[in-house]
């Protein structure tokens, strides 16, 4: 049985000073795409995981890199191999 798909975004919020190494440390991390960013300090982060505890794993522990003043989740989505949709 194949597992569910996990795919969740993100605004990572850095301060602008350490923004190059912010981003460094995030594309080091498995699961996380960087998108769309400001001058400001924001990227757009997509993390894809097999489990919703990974991906509150994940938001953790980028909460946590040093330069990062927030990680704010604005979209989650489960996509099931089965077809089955979960309920609202």
């Amino acid at each position: 049985m194949e597992q569910k798909l996990h795919i969740a975004s993100l605004i990572v919020q850095a301060r602008v000073e350490m923004f190059s190494a912010v981003k460094a440390n995030l594309r080091l991390l498995q699961g996380v795409e960087l998108h769309q960013e400001s001058p400001e300090g924001k990227v757009v982060v997509v993390l894809e995981m097999h489990g919703e505890p990974q991906i509150l794993q994940r938001i953790e522990q980028i909460g946590r890199l040093p330069g990062v003043l927030n990680a704010s989740l604005v979209y989650h989505e489960i996509l099931d191999p089965s077809g089955e949709h979960p309920c609202p």
